[in-house]
């Protein structure tokens, strides 16, 4: 393809994040100008090409040659088998139903990541520490459904994403309360990982044990409503059962941040934490965060940001495939 054609066919982009419940669509008109974001359920479309076909009906079908999908699952090669939802499709089968000349997809959470390298610092609220170094290594991590871990390297070439699984390492408790929640989750579960605490499903486990503990008949609570009854100050166990879930996202950053060497901060992103962040500010993560004996003024330099950006799965998914058309070029 000549220079002109590729200039032609380049904009706009279509960039999309995949989860197990919804589907989230936008154009990239131009760099980083992402417009006409819709958000379809998956369960209301057979395949993952219906799904993009509706988008790109309700948007006037514009001529797209590159695409890049962002999606909750491992990309281990051309087929993707949906881990929470029923799609199932091979890429170069795709992209070829979709006339496309490129189709890339990436694990959300790396789109997650990638899209730390791009945030604006109104998108952003500092949690303690100082400054971060300009190039130091960033940390990832985000609570939510379940539990992401990435983390950004710096390169001459840009910033490099890590894909990696790091939400299933084996969670390691810092005192004896945390002792006993680990040990109920062992009895039910057999391993228990980070990702067993630091979800939404985790918040609700945590309140379960506790109430075990007191010996208090257990309410079937979703983690809003625990979270809704923590903060109204209707439920002293509700409030315990938050602080525990933010000293334990405390332990597993700081270990993260010290694995990564993490100068350039530490990236909370998710759904979770943005519902209560002015309690967040104030409870008991930073003080956990920092307490590494030896490493404690270590931690205490790096500053801990939480994410506000609405949708950083379709912005990292067009930072990807800039990021490979540039490659390719």
């Amino acid at each position: 393809m000549s220079t002109m054609q590729t200039e032609i066919t380049a904009w706009p982009r279509l960039v999309a994040d995949i989860g197990g419940t919804n589907a989230r669509f936008a154009l990239e008109t131009a760099p980083q100008q992402i417009e006409h974001i819709e958000v379809l359920a998956c369960n209301d479309y057979d395949t993952v090409v219906d799904a993009v076909r509706e988008y790109l009906n309700r948007v006037g079908n514009p001529k797209i040659s590159h695409a890049a999908i962002a999606i909750a699952n491992p990309i281990l090669g051309d087929w993707v088998q949906m881990t929470n939802h029923h799609w199932a499709f091979s890429i170069e089968t795709t992209r070829q139903a979709l006339h496309l000349e490129t189709l890339i997809l990436l694990n959300d959470f790396t789109a997650q990541a990638l899209a730390i390298s791009r945030i604006a610092d109104e998108d952003l609220v500092q949690i303690g520490g100082t400054k971060s170094v300009p190039n130091g290594p960033k940390a990832v991590i985000g609570p939510g459904t379940g539990l992401g871990v990435s983390g950004l390297i710096p390169s001459k070439s840009g910033w490099i994403p890590l894909a990696g699984e790091g939400g299933h390492v084996s969670f390691s408790p810092f005192d004896d309360t945390e002792i006993m929640i680990w040990e109920y989750a062992k009895k039910k579960f057999g391993h228990v990982s980070a990702e067993r605490f630091l979800s939404g499903a985790g918040l609700t486990l945590i309140h379960e044990a506790l109430a075990a503990r007191e010996g208090v008949k257990r309410e079937r609570m979703t983690a809003a409503e625990i979270s809704e009854r923590a903060l109204s100050g209707t439920s002293p166990l509700s409030r315990l059962t938050l602080d525990i879930f933010c000293a334990m996202l405390g332990t597993v950053s700081s270990n993260l941040a010290l694995t990564l060497g993490a100068s350039g901060g530490v990236y909370l992103c998710g759904g979770i934490i943005p519902r209560f962040i002015e309690y967040f500010k104030n409870s008991p993560f930073r003080n956990r965060f920092e307490s590494k004996g030896r490493f404690d003024a270590y931690l205490a330099a790096i500053p801990v940001y939480v994410v506000l950006s609405r949708y950083p799965g379709i912005t990292g998914a067009a930072v990807a495939l800039e990021n490979h058309l540039t490659e390719r070029a």
